[in-house]
């Protein structure tokens, strides 16, 4: 299952959609949902090798479900992740932010 919250679309009108693995249609179908849900914001993240996965899931929406969306800001950053040898490990991350235009 993809991991969102739309309850907290309600309240705080932002949805935050982390990408990994799964086909993209299923991110996609979950930034439409968080839309259609009455949500302002929906931010897409991803870490390491999903980054593309979650930059193709953005050019989905985008382009071919929702003309309307307008990329409100991308993030690039690395975050230490703790192994289980004892040790940290460096990974990139990307958190783009989606806006629903007037429309």
């Amino acid at each position: 299952m993809v991991k969102f919250h739309l309850e907290g679309a309600l309240l705080s009108e932002e949805v935050s959609i982390l990408v990994g693995k799964k086909p993209r249609m299923s991110y996609v179908l979950a930034c439409l949902t968080a839309f259609h849900e009455g949500a302002k914001e929906v931010k897409v993240k991803a870490r390491g090798s999903a980054i593309s996965r979650a930059v193709d899931v953005v050019a989905l929406v985008k382009n071919r479900f929702m003309p309307d969306v307008n990329v409100k800001n991308i993030s690039i950053g690395t975050d230490e992740i703790a192994v289980k040898e004892g040790g940290s490990r460096r990974v990139s991350s990307i958190e783009i932010t989606l806006e629903k235009g007037a429309g």
